[in-house]
């Protein structure tokens, strides 16, 4: 028995019954794990069936379901969750039919009667585009994910905040000027997410980026981005007029700075 040397299965379809036979003989014989089915409709109900299929080796000509239609609906099947490669066979090479597969996602076709050697090659290249398309997929997965959770930081960070600063504003009334208690933001920053209006803070603090890259655990280009972001909401030249315009000490200079 054969080593097998990929995890992921191939799907070879034929409506010739000694064709899939020589086929899956010849794969399973080079590592593979084939699956073999003889007509388009059985093809479909393997692959939605066994996730491990990745390589589909399917003829053109079949009745009811040709090669091309079996692939879109396979594509339908695996939607934007699942990838996979397909290779046409084809008895009659008719440019027109190439041409139409190959706009439909078809990665290859090769011509009966097949040289498997040329077969197994291009069924290895798929394989190795497969492996990099769903590595993309997982990196897509894991980044929406991300997003979610960074715009969860977000709204807890504005809700963190908002608890924060609603119970002080009576306090703040009554200290009649005093500097001791938490310092009023300027109304026009009440247009930043809460992660940028920690970086406006810091920088009205005199912190540098890599100072505020450590207190934030983010890299020193995120804060320079941040930065960016904070005074061109705000429409300001640079830090040192926003850090005047969060600065305890210049209550004349912010409403001046902070006018608009």
């Amino acid at each position: 028995m054969n080593k097998v040397k990929s995890a992921i299965k191939v799907l070879v379809v034929d409506d010739q019954p000694l064709i899939v036979e020589e086929l899956c003989e010849f794969l399973e014989s080079s590592g593979y794990r084939c699956v073999p089915c003889e007509s388009s409709q059985e093809a479909l109900q393997r692959f939605t069936e066994d996730a491990d299929i990745g390589l589909v080796l399917c003829d053109l000509h079949m009745p009811e379901m040709d090669g091309i239609e079996l692939v879109q609906a396979l594509q339908r099947v695996a939607g934007k969750k699942r990838a996979f490669e397909a290779i046409m066979l084809t008895g009659r090479a008719d440019k027109q039919d190439v041409i139409k597969a190959l706009r439909a996602g078809i990665a290859d076709y090769y011509q009966k009667p097949i040289n498997l050697e040329e077969l197994l090659e291009g069924l290895e290249r798929q394989e190795a585009a497969l492996e990099d398309r769903r590595k993309d997929l997982h990196l897509g997965n894991l980044n929406q994910k991300l997003q979610y959770l960074s715009e969860s930081i977000d709204d807890l960070y504005h809700d963190l905040d908002k608890a924060r600063r609603t119970p002080r504003e009576p306090e703040g009334e009554e200290l009649s000027g005093e500097e001791s208690g938490p310092v009023e933001i300027p109304a026009i920053f009440n247009q930043l997410s809460p992660r940028q209006l920690d970086v406006a803070r810091l920088v009205g603090k005199g912190q540098t980026n890599y100072q505020i890259a450590c207190e934030l655990g983010i890299t020193e280009n995120t804060v320079k981005l941040y930065v960016s972001q904070v005074l061109r909401l705000t429409h300001m030249h640079n830090r040192t007029q926003l850090a005047l315009a969060l600065s305890p000490n210049n209550s004349a200079m912010r409403q001046r700075v902070t006018a608009h």
